[in-house]
């Protein structure tokens, strides 16, 4: 069989010089199969090339992206850290108020949050390789801060509702001079003006001119206004938490039952009604339906 021969010419600008080539058909086929895979390669490596880029810029663009979170929950861990330590404070402050009130301080209220999360100077290597640890970390400490501010409120709703209760008791506990004067007799025995025999005199005698203003010493309620052979004209002031105090032996007075006054409201005047030796008022408290030394509770 006759071989098939391609010859290939190759003329330079001087005509006689030209050079020629002369190959068999399967040389040249050969030559052309190694061109296309060449070709293939060729375009086979751009393409990996142009995708490789893509996905290089991709992946630092996820990088970049990944470190702006990693400095984001560096500084939510940071916040959480002071969060931590601000709750600390009010545990401290909770417990002070506690022991001062001579409230029980609740089991348990030592207890330190354990609050994650890197320092603010760790490296971001570590935080890229604790990514997921940390995201789990800080909403596992949310929940526990959240609980520890519940119970916080609460024991915070406790300490305000006990110093509102004794606020209003120290309110109600007489504590001044219900009027001024001298004292002409005291909460002890005595040998009674009237009869000459030995008793009890359950309250404080201050004698002073008729019209002498009348305060209440404490905060309550008018639960009588009235008039008593013995005591003549009176008023009895409920305080509430058991304490009454009573007054006698007044010229006038100027409240009504079920009216509510408070500390250094003017209730009455000094006078010389009932059976009395002088213009005086003749006080009275009563704690839980027992009369106690009116002295006791007087401050000023």
């Amino acid at each position: 069989m006759k071989k098939t021969f391609f010859t290939v010419f190759i003329v330079p600008q001087d005509p006689s010089h030209v050079r020629k080539f002369k190959l068999p058909l399967k040389v040249w086929k050969i030559m052309l199969v190694i061109f296309g895979i060449s070709f293939a390669g060729f375009s086979y490596m751009i393409f990996d090339y142009t995708n490789l880029k893509f996905k290089t810029h991709e992946l630092n663009a996820l990088r970049k992206e990944n470190t702006e979170q990693k400095i984001q929950l560096q500084a939510f861990a940071s916040k959480m850290t002071d969060l931590e330590f601000q709750m600390a404070k009010l545990k401290q402050f909770d417990k002070k108020l506690r022991i001062i009130t001579n409230m029980e301080v609740p089991a348990g209220s030592n207890q330190v949050l354990g609050i994650g999360g890197p320092s603010p100077e760790e490296d971001m290597t570590t935080l890229v390789s604790a990514k997921d640890g940390l995201i789990k970390q800080i909403h596992s400490d949310l929940d526990q801060l959240k609980t520890e501010a519940m119970v916080q409120e609460k024991s915070f709703t406790e300490l305000h509702e006990y110093l509102f209760k004794q606020t209003s008791l120290f309110a109600s506990t007489p504590a001044i001079w219900p009027a001024r004067g001298w004292v002409t007799s005291i909460f002890a025995y005595r040998i009674s003006p009237f009869t000459g025999l030995k008793q009890m005199h359950e309250g404080l005698d201050i004698a002073n001119a008729v019209g002498t203003p009348v305060v209440a010493p404490a905060a309550g309620i008018v639960s009588r206004v009235d008039r008593e052979n013995g005591l003549g004209k009176m008023i009895v002031i409920n305080h509430g938490y058991g304490i009454v105090t009573k007054y006698g032996h007044l010229s006038e007075s100027y409240v009504h039952v079920g009216q509510r006054v408070k500390r250094g409201d003017k209730i009455a005047a000094i006078g010389n009604t009932g059976r009395s030796t002088g213009p005086h008022i003749h006080y009275e408290v009563v704690v839980n339906g027992v009369h106690v030394n009116p002295e006791k509770y007087i401050l000023n």
